[in-house]
């Protein structure tokens, strides 16, 4: 038996120390955040992608009572964009939450298993990685691909 040891990097950045398009996007995810339906988990997550022609859209969790039936707001983005501009890859994708008093989370959200998987089929479909920005009020990660946060996937490209 061997142990094996699977390292990610991640950076730890404040807002100022973001590019003029980063902040944009993130921008954009917290404006996803007041979008959000979240009657029954009160927690309000709103994301923004940037496809490779300039293109940005939001979204945002959609819960409903026939759980689970509804979807997350990385997926309503990338589901979106892939429906409007099947041909355009992703090339960012930030992620930012509210809690139920309608705070911003201080901490960053990170997407959960079945939003990880979409995006490394997002990934593997243009065969180009996502950069993420997981937005928290202390401060941001940003991970080069969602391999960072999920080393051993269901798929490969």
């Amino acid at each position: 038996m061997e142990e094996l040891a699977l390292k990610s990097t991640i950076i730890v950045a404040q807002m100022d120390e973001l590019t003029e398009a980063e902040r944009n996007l993130v921008n954009l995810a917290i404006e996803g955040t007041n979008r959000s339906y979240a009657p029954y988990s009160h927690f309000h997550v709103g994301a923004a992608i940037l496809l490779e022609n300039g293109t940005t859209m939001i979204g945002c969790n959609q819960e409903n009572a026939a759980f689970p039936s509804g979807i997350c707001a990385e997926r309503s983005a990338l589901f979106a964009a892939g429906a409007q501009y099947p041909d355009q890859p992703v090339v960012m994708l930030a992620i930012a939450a509210r809690n139920e008093k309608g705070e911003l989370q201080e901490e960053p959200v990170s997407p959960c298993g079945p939003c990880r998987q979409v995006i490394i089929e997002t990934e593997k479909r243009f065969q180009h990685a996502v950069r993420i920005l997981l937005y928290g009020k202390k401060h941001i990660y940003i991970v080069d691909g969602i391999r960072e946060l999920m080393p051993l996937s269901f798929t490969d490209f």
